[in-house]
């Protein structure tokens, strides 16, 4: 018996019918048939059960009761006459003979009708979010949260991976978002980060002759909100593997990512091992993004050669004023599309919002005619466009033109677009893994327009040491070196990103001097990992795949802040609990810290 109750409010059946019962939960619901007879609905965490009052004793109990308040019910179970085959416990109902108050709720109004929170503004949701979680709807993926990271522990286990916390005050290191900093009272003037990841202890971890770690890692950066992003901390399957190459990695992946998609999804199909392999630059130009989508059978194609020119100004080669343009033109060709104009020109503009360039389009009609859109000035070029595109009657283009880089960003959109809103070309119902792999290893800052690294300055570069010398020689450009680091992508969602880890001193030195920092900066940034590597580190690679992330997507949710139980606003506030918060000014003089200026405070109805 737990204390309390003898059952919990989802559990019990017709073998029960005559056991005398306790329960205990709160009072969802009140329906008054009559004088002497209320029907009363019980919730507690695991379920409801219906509760008839037929006494106008028993009646008045419960009338006193506000809903909401956590009671107790004490009584008979019995045959319900109206059975409810949509509840577990509909074929019974408890007569009761006593009922008390455990807790009362001391409010008449509620923010909102607990089984219908979902429909309440974010802000309300949020500043009672333990309201909100009542909801059976609501909780459920706290509870999914709750299973998927019990099933992954497990597998890693049974995997022999080794679960080992880090520490979560550190020191600030530049790793590519903002640090949260801690003051250090016993040490005036300095401070603690916490971490962006356990990064750098996972790859000391393997110098320590630790073979396989793993952990369920909190994080924390200081970065805005997205729908897929939660501002201030989420967590990862922080993983590490000694003495492992790219396709151990994969292996392990491939081999426990499936299993709990298939078994924890809304969708029960997944992609077997193994994944789809991808090349950045080959992702970019065929599907218009490094986060391909592959449940869409939508690709990108080249028209450059065939429209440049044609008279239409955004498909120009050249400026007004005569200057070269380097305009790319890029076609997604879509089969059975019969849309009207309406809907033709809603899926482009949404196109364009996300993209931030127009997209163009025209279609073949079915005598081989170019109609709609830009096709006057597709016309006089059909045949070249046609057979550019290997085009047949019925078929609509959508296109892109511009840089390459926003062309390509455009086409993608389109894809995706495209692919969610015309019938057959989404196999939705699953879940598609990729892998991203070869990333460049450096890039032009679009800021600095100096080299800078694209992805992870702890990445092994393709060739290790032999690579760079030639680059440093001048023998190879230095932005087509590639590295050995990877992405993982999920139905157009980068789940995670990972790499094999550059543990020789002297092939991260010479990485370094790529962007203009040399040994003595290296040695300074990062010098527990560059002294430990000079006593001996294994070859090693890892992955860290976003907890929140993958539940989101196991959920179809579109928001990342219904899968996590107290989140944050998109400033970054705890409306609940109204952090961040000002603090003592005896604290700020303990931790010799002076507030100079006082900036006004972010509104809170995002």
């Amino acid at each position: 018996m737990m204390q309390s109750r003898t059952h919990n409010c989802g559990e019990l059946r017709s073998e029960n019918i005559g056991e005398k019962v306790t329960l205990s939960g709160w009072l969802e619901n009140m329906r008054l048939v009559s004088a002497n007879l209320a029907f009363i609905v019980v919730r507690d965490f695991y379920g409801t059960t219906q509760v008839v009052a037929e006494t106008e004793e028993m009646l008045r109990q419960f009338k006193e009761i506000t809903k909401e308040s956590t009671i107790q019910v004490s009584g008979t179970v019995r045959e319900r006459s109206s059975k409810n085959p949509q509840q577990p416990t509909g074929d019974i109902e408890i007569v009761p003979e006593s009922v008390s108050v455990l807790g009362r709720c001391r409010y008449a109004e509620l923010p909102f009708e607990i089984n219908r929170s979902r429909e309440a503004d974010e802000i309300t949701r949020l500043k009672y979010r333990y309201l909100d979680l009542r909801n059976p709807a609501v909780k459920k993926n706290i509870i999914l949260r709750h299973n998927v990271v019990a099933a992954l522990r497990q597998a890693m286990i049974a995997h022999d991976f080794l679960e080992i916390t880090t520490p979560i005050l550190t020191a600030s290191s530049p790793e590519g978002a903002r640090d949260y900093l801690v003051p250090a009272r016993k040490h005036p003037g300095k401070f603690y980060a916490l971490p962006q990841a356990p990064q750098q202890f996972k790859q000391l971890l393997m110098v320590s002759g630790i073979d396989r770690y793993f952990q369920i890692a909190p994080c924390f950066r200081d970065e805005d909100a997205r729908g897929d992003r939660s501002p201030g901390e989420f967590y990862q399957l922080d993983m590490e593997m000694s003495f492992a190459t790219q396709e151990d990695v994969f292996a392990i992946i491939e081999d426990v990512f499936p299993p709990v998609f298939e078994k924890y999804g809304t969708y029960d199909r997944a992609s077997r091992a193994p994944f789809v392999r991808i090349p950045y630059r080959e992702a970019m130009e065929k599907y218009g993004t490094d986060k391909p989508d592959l449940r869409i059978d939508l690709t990108v194609q080249d028209v450059t050669d065939a429209l440049i020119d044609c008279g239409f100004g955004p498909f120009s080669s050249k400026t007004e004023d005569g200057q070269e343009t380097k305009n790319v033109i890029k076609a997604v060709v879509v089969s059975g599309f019969e849309g009207t104009r309406k809907q033709i020109d809603k899926m482009l503009t949404d196109a364009e919002v996300q993209a931030g360039h127009k997209p163009y389009w025209f279609r073949v009609d079915e005598n081989g005619g170019i109609v709609g859109g830009v096709s006057k000035f597709v016309e006089p070029v059909r045949e070249k466009v046609m057979e550019a595109l290997q085009l047949k009657c019925g078929d609509f283009v959508a296109l892109s033109a511009g840089q390459r880089d926003a062309a390509l960003k455009t086409a993608g959109v389109l894809i995706k677009t495209i692919g969610a809103a015309v019938p057959g070309h989404m196999d939705k119902e699953q879940y598609a893994f990729c892998w991203i792999v070869d990333f460049p290893m450096y890039e032009i800052g679009e800021e600095s327009g100096e080299m800078e690294f694209c992805h992870n300055p702890f990445s092994m570069p393709s060739g290790g040491l032999k690579t760079l010398l030639a680059a440093e020689r001048g023998e190879i450009d230095p932005l087509d070196i590639t590295a050995d680091q990877y992405d993982l992508v999920v139905n157009g969602i980068e789940l995670s990103s990972g790499a094999v880890r550059n543990h020789d001193p002297e092939i991260m030195i010479k990485a370094f001097e790529m962007v203009h920092l040399g040994e003595e900066d290296v040695k300074k940034k990062f010098p527990a990992m560059y002294n430990a590597f000079c006593y001996g580190a294994p070859p090693h690679a890892g992955i860290a795949p976003g907890i929140d992330r993958m539940v989101m997507l196991l959920a179809a949710e579109e928001s990342i802040r219904e899968i996590i139980p107290f989140p944050m606003n998109k400033n970054a506030q705890d409306v609940m609990m109204s952090a961040p918060s000002e603090v003592t000014q005896a604290q700020l003089d303990e931790l010799h810290i002076s507030v100079t200026q006082i900036e006004e405070e972010t509104p809170q109805a995002e």
